[in-house]
Parts: C-alpha cells; sequence; structure tokens
C-alpha cells in the first residue's frame, strides 16, 4: 500500500486547470528574508485554567506572539533573518481528511525551497503510524504535480490517531532525530493539535532539536479562539453541502409530500450545520451547542411551542440551564412545526442535524456515556445491555434495534462516540412519524401523510475539490510554517487573520499552541472535583455573535415561507469563486490585528508620556489609563471560568 503514496493522480480537465492555479501570498510573506516582530507573552483565554497550563508546559506555556512583517514595515526591534541554512522538514496529516490540505503541503515545499534549494521536506506515510514507524516520502515537484489544489490526504495518507501515551511520544521524538529532522510539522484539527503543543514540550525538555508546528486543517470548523478565525476545508465542506441540501429543497418544494432529514458532518459542533443553513436556507435545524442545545425555528403563530430553548448538555458549576430538551422535547417541537406548515398548505419540508445531536440530548448522552465506561472497563458489546443500570437499560430497549446497535459501537480514540455511524436523522424521522400517524388518527393534525426521507452528507464532501479560498488559505499557511521554522519557534500554530480581506491584506503570524488550551472540570459531587488535563478543546458555536443571530433573526421565514436558496456548485472563476463563509465575513474579527494595534497606541503613549511632559498631558494619560484600568479589571474578575462537567 506504501507505495501508491505519492504516485501521479489520473486527472481530469478541470483538475488539470485547478493543478495550474498558483496561490499569492500576502506581501509579509514574499521575499527571501523573514521579518519577525515579538509581541508579548500570550496566556490562557481563560485564566483561571493558567496555573494548571503553565504547570503542564513549563517549556512552552507563556511564549511571545509572533508577527510576520512586510519588507516595507518599519519596526526597529524586528528581527530579521536573511541566513537560511539548510533544513530537513517532517509533515505528516493527522486526523479526518479536510479539502486543501495537499496544499499546506505545497506552501511549505515553496516557501522552504525559495529560501534555500538544499533543504528537504520529508511526508510521513499513512499519519502519525508512518511518523512513528519512519516511513516516509521525500516531497519533490514531480510528486507535489498532480496534488496542486486537489482534494484528499492520498498524496501522504493519514491516520485518526492520537499521539497520547508515554511511548507514542518518545517514538515520535526518536523518529526525528533518527532522520536528523530540524522541524515537524502537525495538520489536524484540535486533537492534532493538543498532540503538537505535548510534542513541543516534550521535544523541549529533552533538549530535542525539532521543532513542532501546528496547522489548523479541520472541516469540522471547530478549532476556532482569538488567534483562528477559521480551518481549512470549512469553506470547502460548507459550499459543496449547501448545494447539495439546495438540490434536495429544490426536490421537496417540486414534489411537496415529502421532509427530509439531512445529518451533516461536523462532529459535537454546528458550525457547519450553521453555515449551510445560511447559505441553503432550509425550513428547520437542530443545533447542537455545547454546553447548550437550541433547538428551533420558531413561527408567529406558535411562538411558545417554537421558542428557543436551551438545555445544559453538562453541569456549568452550580448552573444548570432553565430547560431540558429531551428527544422527545425535540420530536414534539419538529412535530408542532411539521402541523404548522400543513395548515399553509405545505406537506414538505427539509430539517438539518449536526450529527454531534445525540451527544446534546441528556438522555442520550448519559446512555453513551454508561456504555463507553462499560467498553472501558472490557465489557464486550455483546454482554453491554444487561449490565446498563435500570434506566439506562429501559432507554436502551426503547430505541429501535439500529440505533442500539450503533450507540454500542466502541468509542472513538478521544473517548467520543463514533458520530458519523449514529442515525439520529433517522431515529427522529421514525419519532416524528410516529406522532404525526397519532394526531391524524386523532384527528388533531389535517395535513397529508407524513413522508420521511433519509440522508447523510458527510463522505461525499471530505474529498472535494478545495475552494478557491481553502487553496489560498492552505498555501499561505504553508508558508507561515516555514517562517515560524526560520524563527526558531517551538509549540506554535502557523496563523492567518482578516481572512474575510483579500489576501494582500491578510496578517500573517503564529500563537503558542499552549494559549489556545482550556482546562475542563468534571463535578463529582458537592465537595469533589476532577481536573481535566489542558487540552485545545472544541469550539462551540457562539450564541451572542453575529451569525448565530443572523439565524435567529431568519427562523420565522425560513420555517414557513420556503425562500430556499442555491448557491450553486463549488466555483472556481467567475460569480461566487471569491467567496467566502458567511460565518466568517459576518463577524468582526483580526484578533491579531488589533493586538498590533494595541502595542502601537501604548508604544506612543510611551514616546509622549516621558519625564518632562507637561503636567497636563500627564494628567490626562493617568486618568485615561486608570479608567480603562478599571474597566478591564470588572471583565477579566467576570470570566466565566473553566467548563464544568458532570
Amino acid at each position: 500500500m506504501d507505495s501508491d503514496y505519492g504516485v501521479p493522480r489520473e486527472l481530469s480537465e478541470v483538475q488539470k486547470k485547478r493543478a495550474l492555479y498558483q496561490p499569492e501570498v500576502p506581501p509579509c510573506l514574499q521575499g527571501t528574508t523573514v521579518r519577525v516582530e515579538y509581541g508579548d507573552a500570550a496566556i490562557a483565554a481563560d485564566p483561571a485554567g493558567a496555573h494548571v497550563i503553565s504547570q503542564a508546559f513549563p517549556h512552552t506555556y507563556g511564549q511571545p506572539l509572533a508577527h510576520f512583517l512586510r519588507k516595507t514595515a518599519v519596526v526597529p526591534d524586528a528581527k530579521v533573518i536573511s541566513e537560511h541554512p539548510a533544513v530537513r522538514v517532517g509533515i505528516v496529516f493527522c486526523g479526518r481528511q479536510s479539502p486543501g490540505g495537499h496544499n499546506v503541503v505545497w506552501g511549505l515545499y515553496e516557501a522552504i525551497k525559495a529560501h534555500n534549494q538544499s533543504s528537504k521536506l520529508i511526508g510521513f506515510l499513512g499519519g502519525s503510524d508512518g511518523l512513528l514507524a519512519q516511513k516516509t516520502l521525500e516531497i519533490t515537484d514531480d510528486v507535489l504535480s498532480s496534488y496542486k489544489n486537489q482534494g484528499g490526504y492520498d498524496m501522504l495518507g493519514r491516520t485518526k490517531d492520537q499521539i497520547r501515551t508515554k511511548e507514542q511520544v518518545n517514538g515520535a521524538m526518536a523518529s526525528c532525530q533518527a532522520l536528523k529532522l530540524d522541524a515537524l510539522v502537525i495538520i489536524g484539527g484540535v486533537t492534532s493539535n493538543t498532540d503538537a503543543a505535548q510534542l513541543a514540550e516534550t521535544f523541549a525538555k529533552a533538549k530535542c532539536a525539532t521543532k513542532v508546528v501546528g496547522v489548523p486543517v479541520t472541516l469540522n470548523g471547530d478549532l476556532k479562539n482569538q488567534f483562528v478565525e477559521t480551518t481549512v476545508g470549512f469553506d470547502t465542506i460548507c459550499k459543496v453541502n449547501s448545494q447539495l441540501i439546495s438540490n434536495v429543497c429544490t426536490d421537496a418544494l417540486s414534489a411537496e409530500k415529502y421532509y427530509y432529514f439531512i445529518r451533516l458532518m461536523g462532529r459535537k459542533a454546528s458550525h457547519v450545520a450553521l453555515e449551510c443553513t445560511l447559505q441553503s436556507h432550509p425550513n428547520m435545524v437542530c443545533t447542537c451547542f455545547q454546553p447548550i442545545l437550541a433547538c428551533w425555528p420558531m413561527s408567529h403563530n406558535l411562538l411558545m411551542l417554537f421558542r428557543t430553548c436551551t438545555y445544559a448538555q453538562v453541569i456549568l458549576g452550580e448552573e444548570v440551564a432553565a430547560s431540558k430538551l429531551t428527544i422527545f422535547d425535540i420530536t414534539k417541537q419538529i412535530c408542532d412545526a411539521v402541523q404548522a406548515r400543513a395548515d399553509k398548505d405545505k406537506n414538505h419540508g427539509v430539517i438539518l442535524i449536526p450529527e454531534g445531536l445525540v451527544e446534546s440530548i441528556p438522555e442520550l448522552y448519559a446512555l453513551l456515556q454508561e456504555i463507553h465506561g462499560l467498553h472501558g472497563r472490557g465489557v464486550s458489546a455483546e454482554n453491554i445491555s444487561s449490565q446498563l443500570s435500570p434506566w439506562a437499560s429501559a432507554l436502551f430497549e426503547f430505541l429501535p434495534p439500529f440505533i442500539r446497535k450503533q450507540l454500542l459501537l466502541h468509542p472513538e480514540s478521544d473517548d467520543s462516540a463514533q458520530l458519523s455511524q449514529i442515525e439520529t436523522e433517522k431515529l427522529l424521522a421514525q419519532l416524528v412519524e410516529t406522532e404525526m400517524n397519532r394526531r391524524l388518527k386523532e384527528g388533531t393534525y389535517k395535513g397529508k401523510k407524513f413522508n420521511a426521507i433519509c440522508h447523510f452528507f458527510g463522505y461525499q464532501a471530505r474529498g472535494a475539490l478545495p475552494s478557491k479560498f481553502d487553496c489560498d488559505y492552505a498555501y499561505v499557511l504553508g508558508h507561515v510554517c516555514y517562517h515560524i521554522i526560520a524563527a526558531g519557534l517551538n509549540g506554535y500554530m502557523a496563523t492567518v487573520t482578516n481572512l474575510k480581506s483579500p489576501v494582500n491584506k491578510w496578517r500573517c503570524g503564529a500563537a503558542p499552541i499552549s494559549s489556545m488550551m482550556t482546562v475542563k472540570r468534571w463535578s463529582r459531587g458537592p465537595s469533589a472535583t476532577q481536573i481535566g488535563k489542558p487540552a485545545v478543546h472544541m469550539a462551540s458555536v457562539d450564541l451572542k455573535g453575529k451569525a448565530y443571530e443572523l439565524l435567529r433573526q431568519s427562523s420565522s421565514s425560513f420555517l414557513l415561507e420556503d425562500i430556499y436558496r442555491n448557491p450553486g456548485p463549488l466555483q472556481f472563476e467567475g460569480p461566487g469563486a471569491d467567496s467566502k463563509p458567511i460565518s466568517l465575513c459576518v463577524e468582526d474579527q483580526d484578533y491579531m490585528g488589533r493586538i498590533k494595534k494595541l502595542q502601537e497606541y501604548l508604544e506612543k503613549v510611551k514616546s509622549i508620556v516621558k519625564p518632562g511632559c507637561s503636567q497636563d498631558v500627564l494628567k490626562a494619560a493617568l486618568s485615561a489609563m486608570a479608567s480603562v484600568t478599571e474597566t478591564l479589571n470588572i471583565m477579566t474578575s467576570s470570566s466565566p471560568g473553566q467548563t464544568q462537567l458532570s
């Protein structure tokens, strides 16, 4: 199988044309001189977890932010790197394939060769398994030729396994030392970048010369924080899925007799479902936001029935959300929506369901936890049902046989359920059909017989040709990786901000991965708390964000008016080619740019308020600083702290 990696692809005419597309890079990455400005030490976003993180990562926590500068930038204390000795860099795909991943490899290859032709880029075959086994392929122009701007991870292969045990971490270090690597670049999502941070810390402690760099690549879009605006692959996944959803919407409107239940890939968060809803305008979406679940939409006539409901998926400190939605609550809300549409002579519709919904329903989540606990104790799948607690056993027996079988699947390497294998859409469709038939029989429902068709849109989009945005973003991140390596940084993630602007205005930099970590706490009773390990955790949809607010504002019209929108197939030229995710464009981001602007203001204040300045200037500065400090103290003291789970 290893001989199949890196072999030339048979390309269609469209693929051949895409292979010729040359992404551009921002001015800060152009030329052969690396200019880097270091900011202040980066801290964890959650101050309450900072101590735990600093204890776990003493060598890599508290490192400064890095900003890469254009040639014309005038920054007196910037570090200028003009000498570029030959380097040996390893690169590995971790996690699930995401459109655009190949362009990270291409961008890094172009960058290291532009700075020194003798440098080598070495790909590990088969993901982390290949890293541990030292199975490699040297990246060359010939190898890259048929993978530029192409989907998939088949140039090198991938794995979804974690590098978590002491043996695996030491094995990765042994491979890097044996291959004399100056750097190791890990491409992946939250789990893979947590692994990258751990490798960087271990390497630093052992004085291993290899630097570790992470790259945010995941189709789920859940690696988001103050430094990362979106991930490579998210745009493509949402565009491909949105067209499929829109096609189904048109079919529903044409036949006028089917309800389509569509489950979307995206793991525990609902970023994909949110973006696809904004792009295609289906009638309903059940969004599983962690730690809360919001299930809507709302209609004008049934406001109380379709109110936005919140329910705590987990216990958050002493807080418990006011309302808890069970599988039956969700079923009722969908049924009420079907009935409201039938009153308007609409006997069709499209409902989106994120695959993580199953873990957001309290009783199903608790059941999964109990099943996974039995798995962890070595109980076989055949015997688990007989060892469940009474309430869990009753729920398990209530569920359809196909769901029972799927819930019994062994958990993933990160201990989560195999969400892509659990057909939540079929479960909901079956429950809704049963309830609608009951209402029809009782005469409370006057519409046509309910008919459901189920789909799962997941694997269809993972290998898609990446969008223009993902091609550009991934290629630029590859170049940023070289700049990080040239600057000698370890335990950093490549970052690009101001992404909603044209490429020539993108801001490129690097942030310590440890500063993106949080620490979760599990409540084990009134006086017992278990503290988890620091990790880069999945980011849920921001319920106060502009994208979610946009969705809420449109919910009533989406439900009742059939204002379906078809963005069409993925475009590489002409109208639509330069479009970016709606959820990216509506938010006001560019965190790295604002940090740099703040530093500029502070430096300007220091240059004005010096010994010898007037009393008026000094008084004005003190008054302003006192006000700002008081405001910031209030804001930081009201930080919610770590998420508590039960």
